[in-house]
């Protein structure tokens, strides 16, 4: 049983003419003819009553007549909810984002709503690495990365500018001053996210370690944020660093953030899009960003 010989058999027996239905459905008569004996057959009773002069429905298609709607009026809702969700993709712009963005990501949300009230923005959680896959796939629309990343088929746009602040022991005698000098840090462990889960930082971390003139000495590795600082806070005395807005939602017992000089480490945020992206929404995002 196929659609169409459904939606044939309802025209029939809506204008009880063939010639009239096959008209409504902008096809010959005998393919209307033909494809109801099918269904006929198919289904093993007479639907129609035919005669040279007029065309009933049959017992059996009187009864088959309001099953038959039941499934084109099921066929069209699906089709209407497709169609529906196809539109609400087609206004929504689906952003890559991650942990610790402070106010920047609430500042451009607002500027993206002022600049589009009409599209939606969907926020997904994603590891860079995996954020600008999904952008250069299309999955994603866009995304927001730290650090400058070498991708072929991606345009970055940069966004803002974020400090990096240290993050010592309460009890370490830097912590007493408001701004600690890169050097003073050479003789005390870095616990840092290895170079395959942050390259961007870790690499402007270690080049300012350079700068200052020592090689940072590593500590163990931890998988998460929170459990770095507490270790930090806690712990045998070692430092981290964090990003300044991240650092300023955060109230870490035993913790205490400070600016760093001699060199003071910065790092750019930047919108990832696709090179060949044409959505007019995005260059609203664009704008939001870089407002």
């Amino acid at each position: 049983m196929e659609l169409r010989q459904l939606r044939y058999f309802l025209t029939v027996a809506e204008e009880l003419h063939f010639g009239r239905a096959a008209e409504r459905l902008h096809i010959v008569q005998p393919a209307v003819s033909q494809q109801l004996r099918r269904l006929e057959r198919e289904l093993g009773v007479a639907l129609l009553d035919r005669t040279t002069r007029s065309v009933r429905l049959t017992e059996a298609g009187q009864r088959f007549l309001p099953h038959a709607r039941a499934v084109l009026e099921a066929e069209e809702q699906a089709r209407e909810a497709i169609v529906g969700f196809r539109a609400e993709q087609a206004a929504t712009v689906r952003l890559g984002t991650s942990d610790g963005l402070g106010d920047h990501l609430d500042r451009v949300l607002g500027e993206f709503a002022r600049r589009a009230p009409e599209v939606g923005l969907e926020l997904v959680d994603a590891p860079a690495e995996q954020r600008l896959r999904r952008v250069r796939s299309g999955e994603l629309d866009a995304a927001l990365v730290r650090g400058e990343w070498a991708r072929t088929g991606l345009r970055f746009v940069p966004a803002w500018e974020d400090e990096v602040l240290a993050a010592l022991p309460a009890t370490h005698p830097l912590a007493a001053a408001e701004v600690v000098d890169f050097a003073e840090l050479a003789g005390l462990p870095l616990r840092l996210a290895g170079r395959a889960r942050n390259p961007t930082l870790y690499d402007l971390v270690v080049e300012s370690c350079r700068r200052a003139g020592f090689e940072p000495v590593f500590g163990k590795e931890f998988p998460t944020a929170r459990d770095t600082l507490a270790a930090v806070g806690f712990g045998k005395p070692t430092w981290t660093v964090l990003y300044a807005p991240y650092a300023s939602q955060l109230t870490v017992p035993g913790v205490v953030f400070r600016p760093l000089r001699n060199p003071t480490p910065r790092m750019r945020t930047f919108l990832a899009i696709r090179a060949d992206a044409r959505r007019p929404e995005l260059a609203a995002l664009i704008g939001a960003c870089a407002n």
